[in-house]
């Protein structure tokens, strides 16, 4: 297949940001708007970057723009260039203020809500100078996110496949049955799992590794999963719960600050996948000393993870 040429020289920023305008609001006359343009001056502007394509972007009707397979194509990848351009005007404006590096890090919800924000705090303090940039993603996301290139850390529950990935271990945590106080499955004694899936469930989103523990665990057990409701965050897990729509698994340590103020309770499970390891991986063994620094910290157990107590 013959290669395309294109004159990228054409793609100018307010032409890209006009055109991702136009297809997220399906007008050209709010894009200009939104970009201090003139209607006819922003309409050239479309015109140019569809004759450099060699395809039109959009649709035109009575109704406004509809974006073509072309638009839509244009639009994923317009929106992350207008977003990595951010991202570098950002960075280089904290060079201008003494920050000498960025470290992107992405981490398991389970990695944030149970040991990262006081670790970051301590390294502020000690490392004034790097700023580490926080995504959240389910497990199986963050190994993704790495073999991409889109992160330099990635930390997550054990699991994701690690093939090309330079992984250590990060810290360990328990899963427990979240459930209303006063519901029949509530008590001190561990609990298996298989004994619970009369029960409708609230978890988080696809790629969650409680998710995935649950679903091959009842399959194991040749039964369904009664999954009611998936939901992003841990705490959103836990008000559905106490709302009485269900229950949930959840890492002991972060859903702990919330049991008292919403009625819940938790029990141990009896199942071995429970107690689970948390990774942390590198895409190879870091060369840049300051995502070498920063690994080196987080891997040392002695760090002090202690959640804070929520205010109210």
């Amino acid at each position: 297949m013959a290669a395309h040429s294109y004159n990228l020289a054409r793609f100018d920023l307010v032409s890209i940001r006009l055109a991702v305008a136009c297809a997220q609001t399906g007008s050209l006359t709010a894009a200009a708007r939104g970009a201090h343009l003139a209607l006819a001056a922003a309409s050239r502007r479309i015109r140019e970057l569809e004759d450099a394509l060699g395809e039109p972007l959009f649709e035109r009707h009575a109704r406004g723009l509809t974006p073509t397979a072309a638009g839509q194509v244009f639009m994923k990848h317009g929106l992350a260039l207008l977003q990595t351009m951010e991202l570098l005007g950002g960075e280089l404006a904290d060079l201008r203020q003494g920050l000498s590096r960025h470290i992107r890090l992405c981490a398991s919800t389970a990695a944030i809500n149970q040991f990262l924000p006081p670790l970051l705090a301590q390294y502020a303090v000690l490392r004034p100078q790097v700023r580490v940039d926080v995504e959240e993603q389910v497990s199986g996301a963050v190994a993704s996110t790495l073999r991409e290139g889109r992160a330099d850390v990635g930390i997550f529950v054990e699991g994701p496949d690690t093939t090309g990935l330079e992984v250590q271990a990060f810290r360990a945590d328990e899963l427990v049955l979240v459930l209303p106080q006063g519901h029949r499955l509530c008590g001190k004694t561990p609990v298996a799992f298989v004994d619970t899936l009369d029960e409708e469930w609230i978890s988080l989103t696809a790629g969650a590794a409680m998710l995935q523990k649950q679903q091959e665990a009842a399959l194991a057990a040749n039964r369904p999963l009664r999954l009611r409701m998936q939901v992003r965050s841990f705490d959103a897990v836990c008000h559905m719960v106490a709302s009485g729509l269900g229950l949930a698994i959840l890492p002991r340590a972060a859903c702990q600050p919330m049991l008292r103020g919403m009625k819940l309770a938790t029990r141990p499970l009896a199942d071995g996948w429970a107690r689970r390891r948390l990774l942390m991986a590198t895409v190879a063994a870091p060369s840049d000393p300051a995502v070498q620094a920063l690994c080196s910290f987080l891997a040392q157990p002695s760090q002090k993870t202690k959640r804070a107590s929520p205010k109210r």
